[in-house]
């Protein structure tokens, strides 16, 4: 999963995934940029640029600054856990949608035409594994992701024959320091590690995965 000559994009750089995802990249070789609302974040390396992902016109704008790029990490989103589908606010859905659809949908749009130019480059996007199904209490999350995993197929069915592959992965409980938080007495040692999952990001990023396209690839730990 060399990354070596890459450059790559990171969202959600502020996030537990998201530097870890961006610290993997680098040893991997890419030069990364990262991407966050957030100012003053993820230790490391990197450059970075503060941009609000809900912004389609900041994106485009962040996006085009940069210049050539080789590979895009959609880690930016978040979870909530909410009231019963049928308790449901205007604000908990806006809110689910706005960091896990939105933020996507704002970053294919500057990010897919660019590469699908070039005739190559990765994109990896975060699924839920959690929303292959519905959830009690999870109502607005579980379609959000859902969202998210019938984007990437969407998209990797429409780019993949201009050399672009776009696939997701699809983590379970992954062990942050807000989850724990969350969660104190839960057993930890059975989540999904950050560094796991970027593990398997780089690699579908790589030139390695070159022949996959609209993969939605779980990451269950021990769960």
């Amino acid at each position: 999963m060399n990354l070596t000559g890459k450059i790559a994009l990171v969202t959600g750089a502020a996030g537990a995934l998201g530097s870890a995802v961006a610290k993997k990249c680098a040893e991997q070789g890419a030069r990364t940029i990262l991407l966050d609302v957030v100012a003053g974040f993820a230790e490391g390396p990197g450059e970075r640029l503060r941009v609000d992902l809900t912004d389609a016109a900041a994106v485009e704008q962040a996006v085009a600054s940069i210049g050539d790029f080789d590979v895009v990490c959609n880690i930016a989103g978040g979870f909530d856990m909410g009231p019963k589908v049928h308790e449901i606010t205007d604000g908990h859905w806006d809110a689910m949608f706005d960091i896990n659809v939105t933020t996507l949908r704002n970053m294919l749009r500057a990010t897919l035409p660019p590469l699908v130019a070039r005739g190559r480059g990765s994109v990896v996007n975060v699924g839920a594994l959690g929303a292959l199904q519905g959830l009690p209490a999870m109502g607005a999350y579980t379609a959000a992701k859902a969202v998210v995993m019938r984007l990437t197929e969407a998209a990797a069915a429409e780019v993949r024959r201009q050399g672009v592959n776009v696939n997701a992965v699809l983590p379970s409980l992954i062990d942050t320091p807000r989850n724990r938080a969350d969660m104190p007495k839960a057993d930890h040692s059975t989540w999904v590690r950050p560094d796991s999952i970027a593990n398997l990001v780089c690699f579908l990023a790589s030139d390695a995965a070159v022949d996959i396209h609209g993969a939605l690839i779980p990451v269950q730990g021990r769960v």
